[in-house]
C-alpha cells in the first residue's frame, strides 16, 4: 500500500509533498534503480541538480513510472538547481532549457539556485532568469538553496519576487531556528538537506532515541518526524528500498512538544557537516 504523503502549499497556489527524495550521488544504472524504487514504494518529490550529473537517470525514472503506472503527471514533482557555472543571466535561461531537455518532461516543476556565490556575486542574476524561466513556461515553481537571509532580501528587493523555497543544511545539530524565522515570516518552505545528518546523525543521543522507544519506531523515523513536526521539507536519500520505505513512514506517529524541544536544544553553532557557509562558499 503506498502511504499517503500530506502536502504543503507554496507561496505561488502549487502545492509539494511534504517529504521528498534525495538523489545526491545516485548515477547510472543503479541510480535509475534507486530512483524508480523510491516512487514505486510511493515518494512523490525528487530532489534532483545539474552538479549531481544525474538529471537524466531522474528524468527517465520519473518518466518510465508516469508510463507505467497511470500516475498522473501533476502528482509527481521533480526538482533541479541551477549551477554557479550559470549565474550569468543568459547563461541561466539556456540552462534551465537544457535541464528541461535532460530530464525528458514537459516542465521542470521546481528549479532552485544551488548557492549563491555571493563573493562571484551573480546570483541576482541567476534569480532573474528563473523569474524569466517561470514567465516562459520551463519552471513551475522558482525558489534557492543555501541562501542566508541577506542574500533572499537582495533578490526579493531587485525582483518583488520572494522564492517558494529555500533549501537549506538543516538537521538537529544544525536547527537553523532564525534562517526558519525568517522562512516563515516570508511564506518560503524550508527543505532540508542531509535531514539525517549523514556521517554525524544524531541516532545515538538520549533525546533521539528516547524518543524512537516510545513510539516504537527508528532513531531515523524520529528524526524526520521532527523535520515535519516543525514544518520543514526533509529530502532524506537511500538507495536501499526498505529504508526509502521505512524513511517515508512517519506520518503515523507523532512527537511530544518536550521530545521536539530536546531534539532541537541539540543544535550546535558549528553544527555544519562540511564548511559551507552560504556567506563564503562557492559552487560552480
Amino acid at each position: 500500500m503506498t502511504p499517503t504523503i500530506p502536502h504543503l502549499t507554496l507561496n505561488d497556489g502549487h502545492e509539494i509533498p511534504a517529504l521528498g527524495f534525495g538523489t545526491y550521488p545516485l548515477k547510472g544504472e543503479d541510480g535509475y534503480a534507486a530512483v524508480r524504487a523510491a516512487l514505486d514504494n510511493g515518494y512523490r518529490l525528487l530532489d534532483s541538480a545539474v552538479n549531481y550529473q544525474n538529471e537524466d537517470v531522474v528524468g527517465r525514472a520519473a518518466v518510465d513510472f508516469l508510463r507505467e503506472s497511470g500516475t498522473p503527471r501533476d502528482q509527481l514533482t521533480v526538482q533541479t538547481k541551477l549551477p554557479g557555472r550559470d549565474h550569468d543571466y543568459d547563461r541561466a535561461v539556456a540552462a534551465g532549457h537544457e535541464s528541461l531537455e535532460r530530464l525528458g518532461l514537459d516542465r521542470i516543476d521546481v528549479m532552485l539556485i544551488h548557492w549563491p556565490n555571493p563573493i562571484t556575486g551573480k546570483y541576482r542574476d541567476a534569480w532573474r532568469a528563473l523569474v524569466e524561466l517561470r514567465r516562459q513556461g520551463v519552471v513551475r515553481t522558482i525558489g534557492v538553496s543555501n541562501f542566508t537571509e541577506q542574500h533572499l532580501a537582495h533578490i526579493i528587493e531587485d525582483t518583488g519576487v520572494t522564492p517558494a523555497i529555500n533549501q537549506v543544511e538543516l538537521h538537529p545539530y544544525f536547527a537553523q531556528e532564525g534562517l526558519r524565522a525568517a522562512h516563515t515570516g516570508l511564506g518560503i518552505i524550508t527543505q532540508a538537506w542531509s535531514p539525517l545528518g549523514k556521517r554525524n546523525s544524531p541516532v545515538n543521543e538520549p533525546a533521539v532515541a528516547n524518543a524512537a522507544a516510545a513510539h516504537g519506531v527508528t532513531p531515523a523515523q524520529v528524526i524526520l518526524r521532527w523535520h515535519a513536526h516543525l514544518g520543514n521539507l526533509p529530502l532524506p536519500k537511500s538507495a536501499t528500498p526498505s529504508r526509502q520505505v521505512e524513511n517515508l513512514d512517519i506520518f503515523g506517529f507523532e512527537l511530544g512538544d518536550a521530545e521536539v524541544a530536546a531534539i532541537s536544544a541539540l543544535t550546535r553553532v558549528d553544527g555544519r557537516l562540511f564548511g559551507g557557509d552560504p556567506n563564503t562558499h562557492e559552487e560552480m
